[in-house]
């Protein structure tokens, strides 16, 4: 059984940095792509949460969605079974629910939308205060 467990999120100031984790267990992760998306407030869909960041487990070139790109990375130990997102530069738009998620791709430009995600873990709030 899959298992995506969400940690490290909380309160911040604008312009601080925070790094997510998300532990991974139940499965052979090497040929899937790891996931963060992530759902503001107010939005009530799991299908409108907002492509945050991608990338294949076994390695590769990370994928990110415009308005995060630059400021935030997606990494994997894959030892650890973990992946990370490190959030720099925060600001008050990037609060939200930040949720990891698996997808099977066959790319990784095909798991930048929330149907294409097959697990989820429960997710981490983030808050960004101005």
């Amino acid at each position: 059984q899959v298992r995506l467990v969400e940690s490290g999120g909380g309160l911040v100031q604008a312009g601080d940095s925070l790094n997510l984790s998300c532990a991974a267990s139940g499965r052979d992760f090497g040929h899937y792509f790891m996931d963060w998306f992530r759902q503001a407030p107010g939005i009530d869909r799991e299908s409108d949460r907002e492509f945050v960041a991608a990338l294949r487990w076994s390695g590769g070139r990370p994928w990110y969605g415009s308005s995060v790109k630059d400021r935030f990375t997606i990494s994997i130990d894959n030892a650890k079974n973990v992946v990370y997102l490190q959030m720099n530069s925060l600001e008050p738009g990037d609060t939200a629910v930040y949720y990891c998620a698996t997808c099977v791709g066959p790319s990784v430009s095909t798991c930048t939308r929330p149907e294409t995600m097959d697990h989820w873990g429960k997710g981490a709030l983030v808050t960004v205060s101005s």
